[in-house]
């Protein structure tokens, strides 16, 4: 058997981004409006620090208003909440999107609840979680799961119906999301996680098995069903051969799954592109229900 078709993320992303970019000329045009986002960030975090840059950076090529807030990290936590009430009132910015973690003397739950959920950029608030479990209209879905979708769609198609998925990971950020989105295209699936029994086993049955479970590797190469379509959500950083150094690798042990799956995204390369090109995509969506423009149809779930 062949090795796998390689999803490339980084490849789609770039194209997203440009279809982006038209749709915020076109919403200028017809309504004279510039969608903007509003980044807070709170403390010194290197980590935060480099993501938050490279999604300032993203907006302004886009042609989009960035708004940037960057805050000491022993901000009150009442200050954070006046900031997002500013946010929340303030009819040019489009999305907000607090960058997690938050230092630790700050409820993030509380935060992230502040946010008025049609400006909910990160699809985190519950409301958007219930619009989404629910399959009602207007639902702004977490970035990674939805670039995860996208990607998906890019090489199997538009109809999933039927498909046998399985998403390994349950969290409220990616796994939980993840398997709404494809119980919506009309997939059989099922929701894993590190207790569940017989594991791979159920690996093994899945046409398209979403990783996201954040262990560095933990889904062998036997684990996957011959043909499937794999998508690796992890990114972990490990020791590299090198001493001293390290290396990024996903949830799923590529170099074996790649001898068995029909395709399979890199890490990097694969869904992290998507995560970034998709806040633009919810950022514009965002933009075009406050104006009354048609969302376009990558984010009309």
């Amino acid at each position: 058997m062949a090795d796998a078709k390689i999803i490339d993320g980084k490849a789609f992303a770039a194209g997203l981004r440009a279809r982006v970019a038209n749709g915020v000329a076109a919403l200028k045009a017809s309504h004279g409006v510039t969608p903007g986002l509003a980044v807070v960030l709170v403390g010194e975090d290197a980590a935060s620090q480099v993501y938050v840059r490279s999604k300032e950076r993203a907006l302004v090529e886009l042609g989009m208003n960035s708004f940037d807030h960057h805050e000491p990290a022993d901000m009150a936590e009442a200050d954070l909440l006046a900031l997002i009430d500013r946010l929340n009132a303030d009819p040019a910015v489009h999305g907000i999107l607090v960058q997690l973690p938050l230092p630790r003397h700050i409820d993030t739950q509380k935060v992230l609840a502040r946010i008025v959920p049609e400006k909910d950029a990160d699809g985190f608030h519950v409301v958007n979680a219930g619009l989404l479990a629910t399959g009602q209209p207007g639902a702004i879905v977490p970035c990674t799961p939805l670039g995860s979708l996208l990607l998906i769609r890019d090489t199997l198609g538009r109809d999933l119906k039927g498909k046998r998925a399985l998403v390994l990971g349950r969290s409220n950020i990616v796994g939980k999301p993840m398997a709404q989105l494809l119980l919506q295209a009309d997939c059989t699936v099922t929701l894993a996680h590190s207790r569940t029994a017989d594991l791979a086993g159920e690996c093994r049955r899945a046409d398209i098995l979403v990783a996201a479970v954040g262990r560095p590797e933990m889904v062998r190469g036997d684990w996957i069903k011959p043909g499937a379509t794999v998508i690796d959500v992890g990114i972990n950083r490990v020791a590299a051969a090198e001493p001293g150094k390290t290396r990024l690798v996903g949830d799923v042990a590529f170099d074996e799954a790649v001898k068995v799956a029909g395709a399979i995204t890199p890490v990097p390369g694969g869904v992290g592109p998507m995560t970034i090109a998709c806040l633009m995509l919810n950022t514009l969506a965002a933009a075009c229900r406050a104006a009354g423009a048609p969302v376009p149809e990558e984010a009309a779930l």
